[in-house]
């Protein structure tokens, strides 16, 4: 009986070492690449906002909106304080999401570790500032997808080596503004994955002329609608498109009806960056099951 344990042992290993390695496959390459009758991904808008008692940027709101939405992706905003610690941190100025004063940028962490947090709402509640190591960290662990958005005090470059030291490039995606950027970053790591604004023809030949690989990208069309012969190109290179909802289009949606974002993915829409991730799940979601 003895002699059976050393094999059983080993079995349940390999078992837990290929789960893990699964686990690890269904990031960026290849899961956002695009593929026909692919599952419709949605992205919340600043990690999540809009909620009650969840704030944007804020650990537990992707937490939360991941119960809802496992496979969700979540953009969140790269800040740095004064003494030069990366956080999350959409405004330059604390006032709005907490409840601290000034600039982020003239503050020390010790003392933007101590404030808390504000939803939409304007009601403070019980959550902290998150450091970007730690959202890195439950990306890891909890398997999810992040879309950095750096802010203009924080250079591209100092965010993309900081994801290689915490072994997160399989878990984010770096948002870029400019082909320059997006042509320095793939020249200090290939291996990175980038999402390129490609709203247009131009922009699109742009792309391709970039010496950046298609499989790089993610292409981010725009807060409108383009025209879907863009899509359908975009989507020969096995690339997948970004619709930003948020602003006019969410507004538009809620107003009259949530199933509009099912009529913009037959357009060829891919992922939904939203305000209203919750919503858009629950339409998609309703649309597949009837």
């Amino acid at each position: 009986m003895k002699k059976l344990v050393i094999p059983i042992l080993l079995i349940l290993f390999l078992l837990i070492g290929c789960k893990e390695k699964n686990k690890q496959e269904i990031t960026l390459e290849p899961y956002l690449s695009y593929s026909e009758n692919q599952e419709l991904l949605v992205s919340a808008h600043r990690g999540g906002k809009g909620y009650v008692g969840y704030p944007e940027n804020s650990l537990e709101t992707m937490q939360y909106i991941k119960k809802y939405i496992p496979n969700a992706l979540f953009e969140i905003d790269v800040a740095k304080s004064k003494d030069g610690v990366l956080l999350l941190m959409h405004d330059d100025a604390l006032e709005r999401t907490s409840t601290g004063f000034g600039r982020v940028d003239q503050n020390n962490w010790e003392m933007l570790s101590q404030l808390k947090l504000k939803d939409n709402f304007d009601s403070i509640v019980d959550f902290k500032i998150p450091l970007f190591k730690d959202v890195l960290d439950w990306a890891k662990k909890d398997n999810a997808i992040l879309t950095v958005d750096i802010k203009r005090s924080v250079d591209p470059e100092e965010v993309l080596h900081f994801i290689e030291e915490n072994d997160a490039l399989k878990q984010s995606v770096i948002i870029t503004y400019s082909m320059e950027t997006a042509q320095k970053l793939y020249k200090l790591n290939p291996k990175v994955v980038l999402s390129v604004s490609i709203r247009n023809m131009e922009e699109f030949n742009r792309a391709a002329n970039s010496g950046i690989p298609w499989k790089n990208m993610v292409a981010f069309t725009g807060t409108k609608l383009s025209d879907p012969s863009l899509y359908n190109k975009l989507h020969k290179k096995g690339v997948m498109c970004m619709l930003g909802t948020l602003g006019n289009l969410d507004k538009k949606a809620a107003a009259k009806n949530d199933l509009l974002y099912t009529e913009w993915a037959k357009l060829g829409i891919d992922i939904f960056a939203t305000d209203r991730p919750l919503e858009v799940q629950k339409a998609v979601t309703d649309k597949k099951n009837r």
